[in-house]
């Protein structure tokens, strides 16, 4: 038997806490295939020498304990440069949202929790069906002109 509480498991039999991670780190490697999967992604793009994304990184790792059938991933901008470039990621934190591969949302700056958790509920409740439809419409006006 286990107690599952969000980080932390702790098996009756063996009388041993698990730490989990909530969230996933992110590079060059995996960051397509972690967006373009189905599901919600949320990307935290941050530093260590930053200091709202020290404000902003408990935050997100609570978010992410709580929700644990979304993807929450970080990327270290220091140690990700080529990527953080090729996504034109100019200030820290960034957020980026992705759900069935598209993404949805990008922002600079820290958020406040109920900011983090409302985002969250609007993409819960999108009509995936409606966005690709949207896309669609627009790329055809965009290859007509």
């Amino acid at each position: 038997m286990e107690y599952r509480r969000p980080g932390l498991r702790f098996n009756f039999r063996t009388q041993s806490k698990e730490t989990t991670v909530a969230t996933t780190s992110l590079n060059l490697e995996n960051f397509e295939s972690t967006v373009t999967g189905d599901g919600i992604t949320f990307v935290d793009f941050w530093a260590e020498w930053c200091g709202p994304c020290r404000q902003f990184g408990p935050i997100f790792e609570q978010t992410a304990e709580e929700n644990p059938d979304v993807t929450f991933a970080k990327i270290d901008t220091e140690a990700e440069q080529q990527l953080a470039g090729s996504l034109g990621i100019m200030s820290i934190p960034t957020l980026m949202i992705f759900r069935d591969g598209i993404q949805l949302f990008s922002q600079p700056g820290a958020l406040p929790k109920s900011a983090l958790d409302d985002l969250l509920r609007q993409v819960r409740e999108l009509d995936m069906d409606e966005v690709r439809k949207e896309l669609a419409e627009q790329a055809e006006a965009a290859a007509t002109t």
